[in-house]
């Protein structure tokens, strides 16, 4: 780069420590200079398109889906034979019971005469429907490989039941797994004004709460749906096989468990809407009164605080026990039904047995096979709720998904050296289009400048710097870096060339050097204790007990606000940027320290074009161009001089600042 040398003279040894800091921690939500935060707007869950749409998430794991539905068959099939083989068995045990008991050397024929002549037609027609021989007991040989067969059915299926559970859910993971990739992916894409909008504890909701429960939702519900669908299948086949009679008896419960479940599943469906909306209204209260509790207890507002939690909270457990109520009240009415069908089975059942018709053991298979099929079906209605709940959470997670992301990254390039000239040309903005913000904006900051923009609260100062960064896109206009619309540069590229030290000091759960060393991935220890030394950090963290690598603590606690602010002031030496922004960047460090940080400033700003955003106007006297800023327009640039002799709109400002206090004095 030219018109200056690396602030950090990089040193011989090539060791690297890594810097990969694992979380964000101690920030406020993003209020400042966007629209104000407010609550999601529930809407209606659009329930079979949002069904349609998570299964075709499934879609990258249908092969492994088509083997998991193939062992689901033959594993289906091996269990629905199994009550007909113990069927064939209890008809040997029956008929070796009956033949005991009837005269040997007589045929069955001779038998069911004799039963006749004697006036007993109807144990007559009943012996008829059996296989005995008259004098022979039950023939043990036969029920063994009876038994064997069956056992043997029931020890495959389960087999295959595991094997097919194993490969379904590592198939659900791994589709969450992708769902929650492409979450992550999708917020990288989004512009900061849709976090504007956010309540960042609605977010989080979204994307831990609701995430979680649409996994949930597809590792309970598909091999529990898979394995009742081919079950119904399987046992409709094998009823007809035994009685078509009793088979479309029990088949005439479908249409009454089908009209039942969906009656009660759609009052179920809007109260899981309302309760994850109450799930996640509730986690954004919760984040936002304990990331300011300190707030809260200096005001005396825990009281408020209670009663809003308790009213949310409220909601939550009205909505959520509604839902789960409602929902929970398919399965015993199913039940139920399923208890109906089982006593008209049993009873013309064993009407068809004393009239000869059907063998005893087609009875009791069949007694099973009913209950083989009313079971799949109140597992179906009880998962109703399960799937409810888990669409309406999808649903709250596509929203995320379809969010309008921002504009699709340019593929022009900036020069390989920057000077760090920078021009706004007519640029306007406005955060809504209500309510413009800037309008036909011009500005010019030559290489190596420091250019201080000033101004009352609300003027547009942090915009300006956000639009450069490009936080927020432009409406109108051009800004440019060395001649180059930075609208045609990928965002990354262009942020790579700028560095930025915040007023809120944003520190990330890891260690102070893992802190430091987050400007610049990769850096050595010794290029991070040369930017701590520099900054200032280096004086006070030999006094921490683990030095650099002390751990932040959950809330920041452990180093003050001041030693926050040089850790970051530090992550901006180490980036070493071409551009430099600086927002109030002295605002939490006592006055001495503030005339060493400005000291270090100076280094930092040598050489490069700086941005310094200021409300003390004593920092940025220096400056070579001062911006003085009020309803997002420029009023007036000059130096410290020029615009003190102009008497303006910065002279106020000044004498505010000064001369009232000197005055009180």
């Amino acid at each position: 780069m030219s018109r200056r040398e690396p602030l950090i003279t990089k040193p011989d040894s090539p060791e690297k420590e890594p810097a990969a800091p694992k979380r964000p921690r101690q920030g406020p939500a993003r209020m400042g200079h966007g629209p104000m935060a407010q609550n999601v707007a529930e809407k209606a869950i659009n329930f079979g398109p949002s069904l349609r749409r998570l299964m075709g998430m499934l879609r990258p794991e249908r092969m492994l889906f088509a083997v998991v539905v193939a062992m689901g068959t033959v594993a289906v099939v091996a269990s629905v034979v199994g009550p007909k083989i113990l069927g064939k068995a209890t008809d040997v045990i029956f008929n070796g019971v009956i033949g005991r008991q009837l005269p040997a050397g007589m045929t069955k024929e001779q038998v069911i005469e004799m039963l006749r002549a004697g006036g007993q037609g109807q144990l007559a027609d009943m012996l008829g429907g059996l296989n005995v021989v008259p004098g022979q007991g039950i023939d043990f040989s036969l029920l063994g490989r009876w038994l064997l067969l069956a056992l043997g059915l029931y020890v495959a299926s389960a087999l295959l039941g595991f094997l097919q559970n194993f490969l379904l859910n590592r198939a659900v993971q791994r589709t969450v797994y992708r769902m929650r990739d492409e979450v992550r992916a999708k917020l990288d894409r989004l512009p900061l004004r849709y976090f504007d909008a956010q309540p960042r504890g609605e977010l989080l909701s979204r994307i831990t709460n609701d995430m979680d429960n649409v996994s949930q939702t597809l590792q309970q519900t598909l091999g529990q749906l898979l394995n009742s669908v081919l079950t119904l299948i399987g046992v409709t086949i094998m009823m007809f096989t035994v009685s078509p009679l009793l088979a479309w008896l029990t088949l005439a419960i479908v249409p009454l468990a089908g009209v039942v479940s969906v009656i009660i599943g759609k009052r179920a469906q809007k109260q899981f809407v309302g309760m994850w909306a109450a799930t996640g209204e509730l986690n954004g209260e919760v984040e936002e009164a304990y990331s300011g509790h300190a707030l809260v207890k200096v005001f005396g507002r825990q009281r408020e605080v209670s009663q809003v939690f308790d009213q949310t909270n409220q909601k939550l457990f009205n909505s959520a026990f509604r839902a789960q109520f409602i929902s929970g009240i398919i399965m015993p009415v199913n039940s139920l039904i399923g208890n109906l069908n089982y006593v008209v089975i049993a009873v013309v059942g064993g009407l068809q047995v004393a009239n000869g018709r059907m063998p005893l053991g087609n009875v009791q298979a069949f007694i099973q096979y009913s209950r083989m099929f009313t079971q799949p079906i109140t597992q179906i209605a009880s998962m109703a709720n399960l799937l409810q709940s888990g669409v309406a959470s999808a649903e709250r997670v596509f929203e995320v998904l379809d969010a309008v992301e921002m504009s699709p990254e340019a593929d022009g390039q900036l020069p390989e050296v920057i000077e760090g000239h920078v021009e706004f040309r007519d640029v306007d903005f406005s955060y809504t289009p209500e309510r413009p913000l800037i309008a036909g904006l011009d500005m010019e900051a030559e290489p190596g400048q420091t250019i201080a923009i000033v101004g009352p609260t609300g003027a547009g100062k942090t915009t300006l710097v956000n639009l450069l960064e490009r936080f927020y896109e432009i409406d109108g206009g051009q800004i440019l870096l060395d001649g180059v619309d930075i609208a045609s540069v990928p965002r990354a590229t262009l942020r790579s060339k700028l560095g930025m030290v915040l007023q809120e000091t944003w520190l990330f759960g890891g260690t102070i050097r893992e802190n430091i060393a987050y400007g610049k991935p990769g850096a050595t220890r010794d290029e991070v204790i040369a930017a701590a030394t520099a900054a200032h950090v280096d004086a006070f963290v030999h006094q921490l007990p683990d030095g650099y690598e002390t751990l932040i603590n959950e809330e920041g606690t452990n180093v003050s606000a001041g030693e926050k602010q040089l850790i970051t002031i530090a992550r901006a030496f180490i980036a070493d940027p071409e551009v430099l922004i600086l927002d109030e960047a002295t605002s939490s460090v006592d006055t001495r320290t503030e005339v060493l940080v400005q000291q270090a400033m100076a280094r930092l700003r040598s050489g490069r074009t700086s941005f310094v955003i200021a409300h003390r106007l004593s920092t940025i006297r220096d400056a070579e161009l001062i911006l003085v800023m009020a309803e997002g327009a420029i009023v007036e640039q000059g130096s410290h001089d020029e615009l003190i002799k102009a008497r303006g709109a910065y002279y106020d400002l000044y004498q505010s600042q000064f001369a009232a206090a000197l005055n009180g004095e």
